[in-house]
Parts: structure tokens; sequence; C-alpha cells
């Protein structure tokens, strides 16, 4: 299956990204070029409609101003200058004769410019920042570059910011492009190429899962005979007549059970990636029968059906219909009802590495372990402090107390910030690093199991 990635660029930066696409085998690009940044939204909203894309690689500017389109499942790479890039910028105004600093920078991070000002022995005092803020318009950062000069006389500036190279060189300001260079777009492309066959080849894994007769609600109802009988096969036929289950093989398993095989893509489609089994809901008001559901994924069906049997075994434990996934690697994941409450997940077994590291951090290993939980579900978005709360359910102070431990720690770092309005301070971005610095320790084995607030 072909791998489709859609690009958004600025409509100069096209050769550029070509080049670093050179690469790239077994991936169909789709191009999206705008002149103007008001351009983006309707463009990409184009691109969704008529492709089915798999991944998108775009800017931090066009991220922000079509974030609200992308579906939840879309892969996403988000491209950023890192400090090689303005490194080169120096560079290319010392060729040009000019003096390195004074000088304004727009959009990298302060502490990208803190390193490279160190780096190059230059003064930092020197050198103006202004960080990336979605909430910032051209015209505020052209004001941020002018004003700067003005004061100290800077002969250059230096920008990421495509429209506000152009306002500037038309004012007279000479401005050296910071753009990535290709090595970086090609690394952004290749790994989120990879991303993309992970996450299929991961989908195309064989499934199992085990529907179970517990009980039947009506007064009278006996759990043998017929009764069992008449349950199965009512349970059998709406699974059969539910639209999501058309493409699995339904078949009778034993006197109170239905055996289903499908993809494991199909699965997740139904359960709405692990969250909520609604055909539980309706075999319980439908049918009058509380039913338990199991899901096991693993590499043979054999194993597909015994996990699933133990999946199933633990759903039935539940007081209400109830679901389980097992997985070969040990992954369990649970419990899905069919009312689509949210899950939180968190690892147990975690081992001496985890508990080394979460003693050095100064938390506790349940924490870290519920940490290192969300941010797999993350799978490298940024995390506000006040979203790390909601997902932890902790208060906000105590959200941001975390985020201060863990960046002393160096488990998280700052990589952006939003702002929702345009008054207000930004808030703060950060993406998680525990399971980097597992790795680093040898990487233990992680089993996952749900977690319950008391």
């Amino acid at each position: 299956m072909t791998i489709v990635i859609g690009l958004i660029i600025h409509t100069s930066h096209r050769a550029l990204f070509e080049e670093a696409a050179r690469t790239l085998s077994g991936v169909r690009l789709e191009w999206v070029a705008y002149e103007h940044e008001d351009e983006i939204r309707p463009r990409v909203q184009g691109l969704l409609d008529r492709e089915q894309v798999h991944g998108l690689l775009l800017g931090q500017v066009p991220y922000a101003r079509c974030r609200d389109l992308l579906p939840p499942g879309l892969a996403v790479s988000i491209t950023k200058s890192a400090a090689l890039d303005l490194s080169f910028a120096f560079f290319r105004a010392l060729a040009r004769g000019w003096a390195a600093t004074p000088v304004s920078v727009d959009t990298f991070d302060p502490e990208t410019v803190d390193e490279v000002t160190r780096a190059l022995g230059l003064d930092r005092d020197q050198v103006a920042c202004l960080p990336y803020d979605p909430g910032q318009g051209v015209e505020e950062i052209v004001d941020f570059h002018r004003r700067f000069a003005e004061r100290t006389g800077a002969t250059y500036a230096i920008s990421l910011r495509t429209a506000v190279t152009a306002r500037l060189t038309a004012g007279s300001v000479p401005v050296v492009d910071a753009l990535y260079g290709t090595s970086t777009i090609r690394a952004n492309l290749h790994e989120l190429a990879l991303r993309v066959q992970s996450r299929q080849a991961s989908a195309s894994r064989f499934a199992a899962c085990v529907f179970l007769v517990v009980t039947q609600d009506a007064p009278d109802a006996r759990h043998a005979g017929g009764d069992l009988d008449r349950a199965r096969i009512g349970l059998m036929n709406l699974l059969v007549n539910t639209p999501e289950f058309g493409e699995a093989w339904i078949e009778d398993r034993d006197r109170r059970g239905v055996l289903v095989f499908a993809h494991q893509a199909l699965f997740e489609e139904v359960t709405h990636n692990w969250v909520s089994l609604p055909v539980l809901g309706q075999a319980q008001e439908t049918l009058g029968v509380r039913p338990a559901a199991g899901f096991g994924v693993g590499g043979s069906a054999r194993t597909c059906v015994q996990l699933a049997e133990r999946a199933a075994a633990r759903a039935e434990q539940e007081s209400a219909p109830a679901a389980y996934l097992v997985e070969d690697s040990g992954v369990i994941i649970g419990p899905m009802s069919g009312s689509g409450s949210p899950l939180a997940f968190t690892y147990r077994d975690h081992g001496g590495h985890l508990e080394e590291l979460a003693r050095r951090a100064g938390l506790s290993p349940a924490t870290l372990s519920r940490l290192a939980a969300l941010e797999r579900t993350l799978q490298g978005r940024l995390i506000s402090p006040s979203d790390l709360a909601g997902q932890l359910r902790i208060t906000d102070p105590s959200g941001r107390r975390l985020i201060r431990k863990l960046s002393e720690s160096g488990l998280v770092t700052e990589e952006g910030s939003e702002q929702m309005h345009r008054k207000g301070r930004p808030t703060r971005l950060y993406r998680l690093g525990i399971g980097s610095a597992l790795a680093g320790e040898a990487a233990p084995s992680f089993r996952a199991q749900p977690f319950r607030e008391a």
C-alpha cells in the first residue's frame, strides 16, 4: 500500500523540499503550496477532501492555521529550524561582510539562541529573540525587527517567516533567511514515513475477539439450556448485523461465546482506539444479557484466541458490560465500556530502571509510570501544564509544579507556546522525554494496565 504524505510549503521553498525528498521511496507526495498565509487553511481542507492522506509535513505557521482541520489519527510532523540552521545564518551574514551582532532573531526558541551564541562566542545581550507565537501577526514581528534596528543600529535581521522577510526587505532592512536545510527536512520526512509504515503494519496484524454471555437481566433467566443458547444466538445476530463488523469473520465458539476474527485496524475502529465498545450496551439493552468481551493481538491465530480468552475472563469480573485487550507484548488495556468513558493507563512491573529515574526526579514510581504511559498516548505531541493536569486528574498548580520537577530532571523540554485568545499570556508547551530517558538506561520491558483514581 502506497503511503501518501502531504507537504504544506511556501511556494518559494518547493525546490528545497524536492531535493530533500529525492531519497524517499514508496511514498507519494501531495504538494500544497501557498503564497500568502491566508491561503493555507482552504488549500489544506481541499487536500483532505480529495485525498486519503496518511501523513502531513508542515511548518509551525501552517500547523497553527489548520490544526483544527486535521483528523485525530493523522500522523503529523512539524518542521522546525535547528541550532545548525541558525548557525548557518550567522555565517552567511559574516560572509557578506556584516558584523554578527547586534541582530534580531524571530521564531527560534530562546534556548536555541543561547546555545548558538555560546558556541560561536557571541554576546548574547546583543541578540534579541522573539520566540514563535501562533498569535503573532506579521506586522508585529516586522515591528520587533525595525525597533531593534533603530535602537541598536543593527545592519540585518534573521527571520524564518517568508512574509516578514518580504516586508523587511521592501523597507530596506537586510534579512538572512534561517530556513531549515535539506538534512532537517529529509530527517523529518523519513521519520514521518517510518511512523506511518509502523502504524499500517500494526493495523494489519491479525486479531481475535471473544464475546461471552455473563448473565441475563430478566428475573427468571437461567444460565443453562435454551436460555443461554438463545442469548448466544441473539448476540451473534447482533454482531452480524452491526455494520462495523461487516468485514469480520464471526462464528459460534461454545454454548455462551461468539468468536470474531479481524484485522487489528477494524477492532481499533470499533472500539474508538480501545476506549469503548458500544455493542456491549446494545446487547444489554436489546437482548437482556450482560456480555463481556476480550480482544487478543498476537503472532498467530491460536495466540490471538488465547489472549482474547484471558481478556474476556478479566472482563467477566467487572460488574457492568466491559471489554479488555491483551497483546502478546504484555500490554493490557481496559476496561472498555459501552458508555465511551475515557481510559487512563499506567504501567505495572516497572522495574528498577523506572524506580531509579523516579528517585532522581523526586517523584513516586507510580506517578512517573503514569507520565510514561501518557507520553506513549501523545505520540510525540506537545502538551501544556493545564492539559497534563487534566490527564492526570490533578489541579493546575500541581500540574505546573510537576512540569518544573520534570524540567529540572531533564524529563521534559519546552518546545513552543500557544495562545488561544489575543489577550493574556501565551501557554507554554512541553514534550515529555521519559521514554528516551528510560531507553538510555537499558530500556526495560513495560506492561500496561489501567489505573483508577481513589
